[in-house]
């Protein structure tokens, strides 16, 4: 089976403020590609206490690239694919919706997987309980984490 891993952090509440994009792709069991980039919001503008949660700054950002110039590059690892996140109908799947709607760019279809929803618990809680590496609120760490526990719930069937 195939499956997109994804995580992404904001700079505020606001659903298309996407900081930073981790993104695991999985073939087979395995990894086969992991993407983790920094994602300028629109403004550049941050909530202090956003700041506080994952550690990403304005000037870690001020020359990024939008989310929009990055699509396309991400674009492979969504489209048409399973897409698994923590959270992800809470949370994931808004910020790409928006984010995408915001930069007036069509929603591709996939099929949503939330690992919340299969586990009913949360990320650091799970990694501690699975003695999965976490290093919570960076993108990239947290989307290994959730293909990591998607993996085990797949071979649980």
């Amino acid at each position: 089976m195939k499956f997109t891993a994804l995580d992404f952090e904001t700079a505020t509440g606001y659903r298309t403020s996407i900081c930073q994009i981790g993104l695991v792709h999985y073939e087979n069991g395995l990894v086969v590609d992991e993407i983790n980039l920094l994602i300028q919001p629109p403004d550049n503008y941050y909530w202090e206490k956003f700041i506080d949660v994952h550690g990403i700054t304005p000037e870690q950002t001020e020359n990024a690239p939008n989310f929009g110039e990055v699509w396309n590059q991400i674009k492979p690892y969504i489209e048409n694919q399973n897409l698994v996140a923590h959270n992800g109908f809470g949370f994931d799947f808004q910020c790409l919706s928006k984010s995408l709607e915001h930069f007036q760019l069509p929603i591709p279809k996939y099929i949503g997987h939330c690992t919340y929803k299969i586990y009913g618990a949360n990320l650091a809680s799970l990694c501690r309980k699975y003695k999965i590496e976490l290093n919570h609120h960076d993108a990239l760490s947290d989307a290994r984490a959730c293909g990591e526990l998607f993996l085990m719930h797949l071979n649980q069937k």
